[in-house]
């Protein structure tokens, strides 16, 4: 699995959600809501997820393992840095 794509639009209110990101698997599978939020311990993301009936928060679109998980999250965590830099441009 390659991640083909990287769309970081950065969110422009104070808080801690950062950006919001979509990405493409292998030119033919699209992600879009994944977010970067800002944690006690640094940047992190969250997958795209709704409320269920019982109030939860549950993930619509998630990875399997976590080598899978540090894979994406670094990929877009480096983009977001990127981002961050050509905008002090």
């Amino acid at each position: 699995m390659q991640i083909t794509d990287v769309r970081v639009k950065k969110v422009t209110k104070e808080g801690k959600m950062k950006a919001i990101v979509s990405i493409t698997i292998d030119n033919e599978f699209v992600v879009h809501d994944i977010k970067v939020i800002e944690g006690d311990k640094g940047l992190f993301i969250a997958m795209p997820s709704k409320k269920s009936l019982d109030g939860e928060y549950r993930d619509i679109a998630h990875p399997i393992n976590s080598n899978t998980r540090d894979n994406i999250q670094n990929i877009i965590l480096e983009k977001y840095e990127q981002s961050l830099s050509e905008t002090e441009e």
